[in-house]
């Protein structure tokens, strides 16, 4: 039994009810969101349906093929490009070594990316591995970066300058738009968009201007683990060497001579998840019919209501720019370890999670539009008697 017992009014039980849970709060999206009923439902029917109809047969084969198209449509949609400019993968880590192992990237050659202390592992692992000069982006305390530093960094030997649009520790902003206008045409563009697709509203990610972006269905998209979403423009895939090759993304021609097929098979070697592709269909109808905007609405309104309370509160650190934030807010209470205060809240039934900001360890909460205002003044409760 969980110390923490919710009384939910109507209008904030629409959501919360479509998620099963045993009464936690679970307040740690930006890692791995809950899932609808809908989504762990489809999953499970797949199973049963493929099974019956013959895994490897006529009618199962395109059950699978009806999935990837229909995940492919609602993220073209969403991030408007085109349905085969979407690879599908496991994760966001997946979709950056893709281009990392994937650009012609030689040693006299640069790649801008951020201080690593700051930086996630999935965007920073993949370009560290390469030998290459690698250029860094001194950032502030908040993840930012002087933009003209960045333009002075970049020359003719310039291989891709590798930026997150939205930071998992503070949950800051990047100003890729200026970044990409003044890259376009010119240096390849990498975007790690883990904390922005699906929460941010109806939001054109053609403004980045990118030549490639990575993310995952398992975040704000409420998808399974192991679902993840690659986006290339069909110009740079041209630039792009696929790591992996299989029967599914190539042809044998001349007995000895492989050709790598056109997008999206090209970067599609072997089976994907589809089980968890049937899971991550259900969810994305299900956020789109509640609509991005309502989405991202309520996120910000949970994760304002939080700090408004928790910032002026004694012995409590905030961290993270005031303005242009994702809905993440990271704290510490001074004098002890986020590590324990992490584990004292899970024990009281709500899960949050221990993250980093250079060297110095947060606590992080980051709210989904199923949480409740409810499930925010019980969190904030436990906190005040920690103080």
């Amino acid at each position: 039994m969980y110390a923490v017992y919710l009384m939910l009014n109507n209008t904030e039980s629409d959501y919360y009810e479509e998620f099963p849970n045993t009464g936690r709060i679970y307040l740690n999206n930006a890692s791995v969101s809950r899932m609808p009923t809908s989504a762990i439902t489809a999953v499970s029917d797949f199973f049963i349906n493929y099974s019956d109809a013959g895994p490897d047969s006529t009618v199962g084969r395109e059950m699978v093929l009806d999935m990837a198209r229909r995940v492919r449509r609602i993220i073209s949609d969403m991030i408007h490009c085109q349905p085969d400019e979407i690879i599908l993968t496991q994760s966001t880590t997946d979709g950056v070594n893709i281009v990392a192992n994937g650009l012609d990237i030689r040693p006299h050659n640069n790649i801008i990316m951020r201080d690593v202390a700051h930086e996630h592992h999935a965007n920073s692992f993949p370009w560290l591995s390469l030998q290459a000069e690698h250029r860094i982006l001194k950032v502030n305390q908040n993840g930012l970066f002087n933009i003209r530093d960045m333009e002075s960094y970049v020359d003719n030997d310039t291989a891709v300058v590798a930026l997150t649009h939205a930071l998992y520790n503070t949950g800051a902003i990047l100003p890729l738009e200026r970044i990409g206008r003044m890259l376009q045409g010119t240096t390849y563009f990498f975007v790690d968009a883990a904390q922005t697709v699906g929460n941010f509203g109806s939001y054109d990610f053609t403004k980045l201007h990118c030549d490639s972006m990575a993310f995952n269905g398992s975040k704000w998209l409420c998808g399974p683990m192991g679902t993840g979403l690659f986006y290339c423009s069909r110009k740079a895939a041209s630039r792009l060497r696929p790591v992996a090759v299989g029967g599914e993304s190539a042809i044998i021609y001349d007995d000895t001579k492989i050709a790598h097929k056109n997008m999206p098979d090209r970067f599609e070697a072997g089976y994907r998840n589809y089980a968890g592709l049937a899971g991550l269909a259900a969810s994305l109808e299900y956020i789109t019919r509640i609509g991005l905007d309502t989405i991202q609405h309520k996120n910000n309104k949970l994760s304002q209501a939080f700090k408004d309370n928790i910032s002026d509160m004694r012995n409590i650190t905030m961290y993270g720019p005031t303005d242009g934030h994702i809905g993440i807010v990271s704290f510490n209470i001074n004098g002890q370890k986020s590590s324990d205060v992490v584990k004292i809240l899970e024990s009281r039934g709500v899960i949050v999670a221990e993250r980093e900001i250079g060297g110095q360890n947060i606590v992080r909460i980051s709210p989904h539009f199923y949480n409740t205002y409810n499930e925010m003044d019980a969190t904030i409760e436990i906190i005040k008697k920690l103080l």
